[in-house]
């Protein structure tokens, strides 16, 4: 049990009773106690969230002035897009999400509150860098990488997967939970680069803060040196976007003993072609799938496609698990289970697991199809 405040700005456009509803349905799901004020002005609001709340701030620029100052392990959460908003120490920014964002944002503070992790930096970004979670006491503990997905766009984030660090973590792993820039305001290579440079980055963790790499942030050298993690037993784990992302770097070299898609976006040719998510794809790579070929009069998937898609790198020649919700988007069934088929027929080691359940089952831990995908992972690192 713990207390959660909520606190909405002054001119905040939501209606108010919505933001009540969300704010109290999402209390009852955590069990937790929360209370929702609404501030009067910005010195009303800094009071409320001094130390701590979930605060929509509005448009108000003397509210807005406060969300990059260091006052507390703040969530805020802005309902419309606000790109290039950067949050005070020890506070974070979600936005693009909606009304439905407040509910993230409570998601959020209560799984910081419960679930302390480490934060580590492997670039200079301010999203080059991962959340550790290391089980206590732990020694030589296997490894699970989690990559967030949302369609390669910066409106979602690693936030996306604390539910499956908690209960990773619950179950004996360490976990990494990998954030990256996002190719809607960096550009594809930045994305693929940071994502090799973030799983590069967890032999630095385990070394000796006297051999660790200048740009990694070890956290006071609490991490460094500590024999946590067993980087031989690693799993990769992708969600959505993020299992195209996962399964890339594997293609790319990077060893794990199990690589994992949980309803990934394998075929990035369909992809583009069936304008999945509003043609989220060709944002992200940069353009359609044939339109670098056509200029050149060549009908195949252009190189950034042939390079970035899971099904036109197999084999992988690694163990993989294939993970699939049947009350998914059809085009993602499709997906999955062509690549699982096209994968085993390669010559790699593939386990096809398709359950009930929609697009998030597969990231929700009561769910039966993470509960058979958990068991999988142990087995996998056992």
């Amino acid at each position: 049990m713990g207390d959660v405040l909520v606190v909405a700005g002054p001119g905040v456009v939501p209606d108010a009773g919505l933001l009540a509803e969300v704010a109290a349905r999402e209390f009852t799901a955590l069990g937790v106690r929360g209370a929702l004020v609404h501030a009067r002005d910005a010195a009303h609001l800094l009071s409320l969230a001094r130390g701590g709340a979930v605060v929509i701030p509005g448009p108000s620029p003397e509210v807005r002035e406060l969300i990059g100052q260091p006052i507390g392990p703040v969530v805020w959460v802005d309902v419309e897009r606000a790109d290039d908003v950067a949050a005070g120490e020890g506070a974070t920014h979600l936005h693009g999400r909606g009304i439905s964002g407040l509910a993230w944002g409570i998601r959020h503070a209560v799984h910081r509150m419960r679930h302390p992790s480490r934060r580590i930096a492997y670039g200079a970004s301010r999203d080059q860098w991962g959340d550790l979670y290391v089980p206590g006491g732990a020694r030589n503990a296997p490894v699970v990488v989690l990559i967030h997905g949302g369609y390669w766009r910066s409106i979602w984030a690693a936030d996306l997967m604390e539910a499956l660090c908690a209960d990773l973590t619950g179950r004996g792993f360490a976990v990494w939970n990998l954030e990256y820039r996002r190719p809607d305001l960096h550009g594809w290579q930045s994305t693929t680069a940071d994502v090799a440079a973030g799983l590069a980055a967890l032999d630095t963790v385990n070394m000796p803060a006297a051999d660790a790499h200048p740009d990694v942030d070890l956290g006071g050298g609490a991490v460094a040196g500590s024999p946590a993690l067993d980087l031989g037993r690693v799993a990769v784990v992708g969600h959505s976007a993020g299992a195209q992302l996962a399964l890339r770097a594997v293609a790319d070299g990077v060893r794990v003993a199990l690589a994992v898609s949980l309803a990934g976006v394998l075929d990035l040719v369909e992809g583009d072609r069936r304008w999945l998510s509003s043609g989220a794809v060709a944002a992200a790579l940069g353009h359609p799938s044939t339109e670098a070929a056509a200029r050149r009069g060549a009908e195949e998937p252009a190189h950034v496609y042939r390079v970035s898609s899971p099904l036109l790198r197999l084999p992988l020649n690694a163990p993989q698990l294939i993970v699939q919700g049947t009350d998914d988007d059809l085009d993602l069934i499709d997906f999955s289970r062509r690549y699982a088929r096209a994968a085993q027929h390669a010559g790699d080691e593939v386990t096809y697991l398709e359950m009930s359940g929609d697009h998030f089952a597969v990231i929700t831990p009561s769910t039966p199809i993470w509960q058979a995908t958990a068991e999988a992972i142990t087995t996998a690192l056992a």
